[in-house]
């Protein structure tokens, strides 16, 4: 994710099926830095050693990244320092598949 400055949206490829149906493999998301980060937000995060595509949960003052997809472990992060940003919007290869999460 180098090459953009810290505020600008940038795009992503998804890869893998964790995160199917609503991202299959191979779409693209355009994510925000500046977005709102709240519950249930797509967002784009810091995992090992690159980035990760999950569903934000909060509850009860705790944060996770969660997978669409059983057999996912929810990832436990302490607060939205690992956070990169907010997908807002999904591209495909039809017409019908593009959507916006604002």
């Amino acid at each position: 994710m180098s090459g953009c400055a810290s505020a600008e949206p940038f795009a992503l490829q998804v890869l893998g099926e964790s995160m199917a149906p609503e991202f299959f493999e191979g779409c693209v998301v355009i994510v925000d830095p500046g977005a709102p980060i709240r519950h249930g937000a797509f967002v784009v995060a810091e995992h090992g050693d690159g980035v990760i595509l999950r569903q934000l949960v909060i509850e009860n003052n705790e944060w996770s990244l969660q997978a669409l997809q059983e057999g996912f472990p929810r990832i436990r992060i302490g607060s939205a320092n690992l956070i990169r940003g907010v997908v807002t919007q999904r591209s495909g290869r039809k017409r019908s598949e593009r959507k916006s999460y604002l």
